[in-house]
């Protein structure tokens, strides 16, 4: 991998206007305008609409399957971004893994405290399985607090009794909102673009009344029994590295099936510039495996068999 793309990203990353920690209007703002800068290719298709009353945008490439959803959870510290800021990511994501993403607008703080995006999010999982997708057919995906938002909604629909999904992919996810992880100051050099004062302050806007202790605020301390299949990747250059590792290691100690990708000298959510850096393109691949090796294999083989003259 090249140090030279390592070191031109990270340089991009500590000039960037945004400060996740500063107004959340403006900050809101910048992150649209950097997020947008990029046109979409124009084979990706986005169409805004609703699963139940939650807000999403359902994002397409060629020969994605609509029988197979992602259903993605973007970040930006639970006060930032939207599912219309995420649609270029996912649709990278989607067009790896061969099925359409549907990105949630899930409410967000201050306006909205916790648990508004966890209750959004299994709204929106709800009302995917009350449209006949089953949930071996449905994989979460999340970046950031997003990640952190899959994992939770993960615990809230298993609290629910509902159907789990097949897996569940997170980049870089925040899972401890107190901020107690070593990598949050032991990282805080290396990391071009999160600072502990900046998730702290978002923490605050978040939990409101909360401690953020609470198991779907900070899943990290969840119980994770009977969760699907989970693939954890975090970079190496980030003050969020123990989130993620703390985050296998509990599910590792509750029985699920977890891996736990550290790539190196790499930023937060790196996965977002697979343009130009190859560390990024190489971990959606690997994303994507996992995520189709996760399908139902026995309604994937019931279907090949059906199709067959």
């Amino acid at each position: 991998m090249s140090g030279q793309q390592r070191r031109d990203l990270d340089e991009m990353l500590r000039h960037a206007p945004l400060d996740v920690g500063g107004d959340v209007s403006e900050a809101r703002a910048v992150f649209h305008e950097m997020m947008t800068s990029i046109p979409l290719p124009p084979d990706v298709t986005t169409t805004p609409g609703h699963l139940g009353r939650i807000p999403v945008v359902t994002v397409d490439t060629p020969g994605s399957d609509p029988d197979r959803v992602l259903l993605y959870f973007h970040g930006g510290a639970y006060a930032i971004g939207s599912a219309a800021d995420a649609a270029g990511l996912a649709a990278d994501v989607s067009r790896r893994c061969g099925a359409r993403a549907v990105c949630v607008e899930y409410r967000l703080a201050p306006e909205h405290p916790f648990p508004a995006a966890v209750d959004d999010a299994v709204a929106a999982y709800r009302a995917l399985l009350d449209q006949g997708i089953p949930g071996e057919r449905i994989a979460f995906v999340g970046e950031s607090a997003g990640g952190g938002l899959a994992v939770a909604a993960l615990v809230a629909a298993r609290d629910a009794g509902l159907p789990r999904p097949a897996s569940a992919a997170v980049f870089s996810p925040w899972t401890d909102l107190t901020v107690s992880g070593a990598s949050a100051a032991g990282k805080a050099r290396l990391d071009p673009s999160l600072t502990p004062e900046a998730l702290r302050t978002r923490a605050r806007d978040y939990l409101g009344s909360s401690a953020g202790t609470e198991p779907l605020a900070s899943p990290v301390l969840a119980d994770l029994t009977g969760l699907p299949p989970l693939l954890v990747q975090v970079g190496s250059h980030e003050i969020l590295l123990d989130d993620a590792v703390r985050l296998a290691a509990r599910a590792a100690e509750h029985d699920v099936r977890v891996e736990l990708q550290v790539w190196p000298r790499v930023p937060h959510v790196f996965q977002s510039f697979a343009v130009m850096l190859d560390e990024a393109d190489e971990a959606l691949n690997s994303a994507a495996a996992f995520t189709r090796t996760h399908w139902n294999p026995t309604k994937d083989s019931a279907d090949s068999a059906a199709a067959a003259p």
